[in-house]
């Protein structure tokens, strides 16, 4: 998950839209820093301005929602609540005079609590469209961000700095120097083979991201042996280990002794959860 805040002097912008529903304008900034992709919503009047900051894993969490709230044929909608990390969402349906509107919180504990108003529209909710319009274009976009940067990535990727001595263990981030490659090859479509299929300098790979970092799954081999590499990635850096392919049933179960005793830890950890509330309990 990406957990960011906005205002930052490092953030680059990736993506604007703009959108006016009665009296408001509402603008969307997709931005990046070094922690990660956000989006940033501002809802501006004559008198005032409000900000919520959405992490970029949020963004297709909203767009469900808001697809509840412009599709659902039910006149009486049902509040919301989004957890995203260590932040709540809350959305909550009200009527006015001037009409339904869309109430959306952000509550945090690095923040105080901030809202945005969106105008249901006077037709058929075409406020609420057109605000789920864009941020159907804006979750496209992320994808396609997301995209690219992982082919651009896997084009870049060498296996550099590795001894022959499969035991060499820790070896330092090299993401500023350069090195010749070794003869280790990697297939990144293909499935991790067993042990006894592996042969020459044939690999297979892995890629998996958690929070900001990427860990990259290597097997492959050399004149000492046949091994897993197991690379982090955090931006610029990289460092790796080396494990023999003896210890790999070792290191497998060592992982699972620590997910297991961690399990409670791990199951009220940060995915994306959705609770619809009972308006008059709120």
């Amino acid at each position: 998950m990406e957990s960011n805040s906005g205002g930052g002097g490092n953030d680059v912008e990736l993506l604007c839209k703009t959108l006016q529903v009665e009296h408001k304008l509402f603008y969307f900034d997709l931005k990046e820093n070094p922690r990660g992709r956000y989006l940033k919503i501002s809802e501006k009047t004559s008198a005032t301005r409000s900000t919520i900051i959405v992490p970029s894993n949020g963004i297709s969490w909203f767009l469900d929602l808001f697809n509840y709230f412009v599709n659902s044929e039910d006149q009486d909608l049902f509040s919301k609540e989004l957890q995203l990390d260590a932040k709540v969402f809350y959305f909550d349906v009200g009527e006015n005079r001037r009409g339904r509107f869309l109430k959306v919180s952000e509550a945090s504990m690095s923040r105080n609590r901030s809202t945005i108003i969106i105008p249901a529209g006077s037709t058929r909710d075409e406020g609420w469209a057109a605000f789920r319009n864009i941020l159907a274009e804006i979750n496209e976009a992320l994808r396609l961000f997301i995209l690219s940067n992982q082919q651009s990535s896997e084009a870049s990727e060498r296996l550099v700095g590795l001894s022959d001595d499969v035991g060499a263990g820790f070896i330092a981030g090299h993401s500023t120097q350069s090195t010749p490659p070794t003869d280790i090859t990697v297939d990144r479509s293909a499935e991790l083979p067993a042990p006894d299929d592996i042969s020459g300098n044939s690999g297979a790979s892995k890629v998996i991201r958690v929070d900001q970092k990427r860990f990259f799954f290597d097997l492959g081999s050399n004149n000492r042996g046949h091994f897993l590499r197991i690379s982090e990635v955090a931006g610029p850096d990289r460092s790796s280990i080396i494990l023999p392919l003896s210890g790999l049933k070792q290191f497998h179960e060592m992982v699972a002794h620590f997910v297991e005793i961690s399990k409670d830890r791990i199951e009220g950890m940060a995915s994306a959860n959705v609770r619809t509330v009972d308006p008059p309990q709120r």
